[in-house]
């Protein structure tokens, strides 16, 4: 990928700092699997004292937690409620049914945030002719709605619904940091609302790899087991987990310098003939192409032309992802871009 690429795809296409790989060449290791790698327990120490949790586990990637969560936290033959665009419904190749034998039972919204009214219509009522309702899950701040935030009073009511129906609630973080910047709120708030939460450490924060699944400590005790059955045991994990304790300390608080940049690039957006700007919450912004007859796929082979790079959301969608490796400049220039496209393609 060259230098000169603004590459918009997403937050997790960012390389790690110099000082991030510094951190990471000078990380004590050992064995996580035989007796505990010093660097990997500290990342996860740090990160269940974040959350408020009794622990937490360091996983691969996201997928593979919140997978280890579905199966905590479900039972086969049960359904987990969550959105209709979550990740876990869309993105994870059916895991949920194939790894655990749950259903996953999508509850459409215009925004994409659960409300505790659909949630509550959408628990099985006990029919021994329907599966019954295991699992709630959450997902903040959601991914295919634009990186929309799940308000944390909402968040509430919706776990209190799923809480009084005994319920099991998890919450997909992966872009958790991005809703407590954004609103203040400390990341404890959010997670204190769920029996399970995943937070990421390669979306936003720019380490490497990574993401981290934080519970009780029995709950972590079985999901070191089914994290293990994934695949997920690693060796001298702590030159990983060196990277995201250097982004905890010096990469959370920069966050907002994302949201301010994707207001920008929405901002200028809107102003461009020929497009629509869904108004970010965080660090994700939408773009619907209105001029007729036009597709994602033409105007992102000419951005790409222009050396700006963004992903396909739809056949007329558009996503782009502010980083820390996209500074003023480059959303400048993913701005000229988008411009000289809608003209050229005859916006």
């Amino acid at each position: 990928m060259k230098d000169t690429l603004v590459d918009l795809r997403s937050d997790t296409v960012t390389r790690p700092t110099p000082a991030m790989r510094e951190a990471m060449a000078n990380a004590p290791v050992g064995d996580d699997v035989l007796d505990h790698d010093p660097t990997t327990r500290r990342l996860e120490e740090r990160v269940a004292e974040i959350l408020g949790k009794e622990a937490a586990l360091f996983f691969p990637s996201g997928v593979q937690a919140n997978q280890t969560a579905v199966a905590l936290l479900s039972r086969p033959g049960t359904e987990v409620i969550l959105e209709a665009g979550a990740h876990i419904f869309h993105y994870e190749e059916g895991a949920g049914a194939v790894l655990s034998s749950a259903q996953l039972h999508p509850v459409p919204t215009p925004d994409g945030l659960l409300t505790p009214e659909k949630v509550k219509d959408a628990i099985r009522p006990g029919s021994p002719h329907m599966p019954l309702t295991s699992v709630v899950a959450l997902e903040n701040t959601h991914n295919s709605a634009g990186g929309k935030i799940l308000p944390l009073e909402q968040a509430r009511a919706v776990a209190g619904v799923a809480r009084g129906a005994d319920l099991a609630v998890h919450l997909d973080g992966a872009r958790l940091w991005h809703a407590a910047v954004a609103t203040g709120h400390p990341p404890a708030d959010w997670a204190a609302l769920a029996d399970t939460v995943m937070v990421c450490l390669s979306k936003g924060l720019g380490a490497p790899v990574g993401s981290l699944l934080a519970g009780s400590r029995a709950l972590m005790d079985r999901g070191w087991r089914i994290r293990r059955r994934l695949g997920g045991g690693m060796r001298q994990s702590g030159i990983l987990a060196a990277a995201g304790l250097h982004a905890l300390d010096h990469h959370m608080e920069r966050l907002a310098q994302d949201h301010h940049r994707a207001r920008r690039l929405a901002d200028g957006a809107a102003r461009v003939p020929g497009l629509a700007v869904v108004e970010p919450d965080t660090n994700i912004v939408m773009l619907d192409i209105r001029t007729p007859g036009l597709t994602a796929a033409r105007v992102l082979e000419a951005l790409r032309a222009r050396e700006v790079l963004m992903v396909p959301f739809g056949p007329r969608r558009i996503r782009a992802v502010t980083h820390l490796d996209v500074d003023d400049q480059g959303i400048g220039r993913a701005l000229a871009a988008l411009e000289g496209v809608m003209e050229e393609l005859g916006a």
